[in-house]
């Protein structure tokens, strides 16, 4: 299910606890997955049914930002769950920490 994010938006899986925030956002709509299948708008709008889909689980972390390989896309978890975040059905990747400079 395509949809268009902005900065801010937050994401709800429908099969997992996963819970994010858009930090960065592409232009025009976009295919994103939670565990595999399209987020839902609220906490609430989870119904139990449905699990993970394989390939797409092993666990979002809390306070970790993921992104897709040319940075267009960045999502902050807000809440940890066993989904991991998709654009296009490709995972998106753990954001890694920029070196600080020495301080010589």
């Amino acid at each position: 299910m395509s949809m268009t994010l902005k900065p801010g938006a937050r994401l709800f899986s429908a099969v997992c606890t996963t819970e994010m925030i858009a930090v960065k956002a592409p232009p025009g709509e976009v295919d994103v997955t939670i565990g595999g299948v399209a987020p839902v708008g609220s906490a609430a709008g989870r119904d139990g049914s449905g699990s993970v889909a394989d390939g797409h689980g092993g666990g979002a972390a809390m306070g970790k930002r993921y992104v897709d390989q040319g940075e267009t896309i960045e999502l902050l978890c807000t809440k940890p769950g066993d989904g991991l975040p998709a654009l296009d059905g490709q995972l998106l990747a753990l954001k890694e920490a920029k070196a600080l400079p020495s301080s010589d």
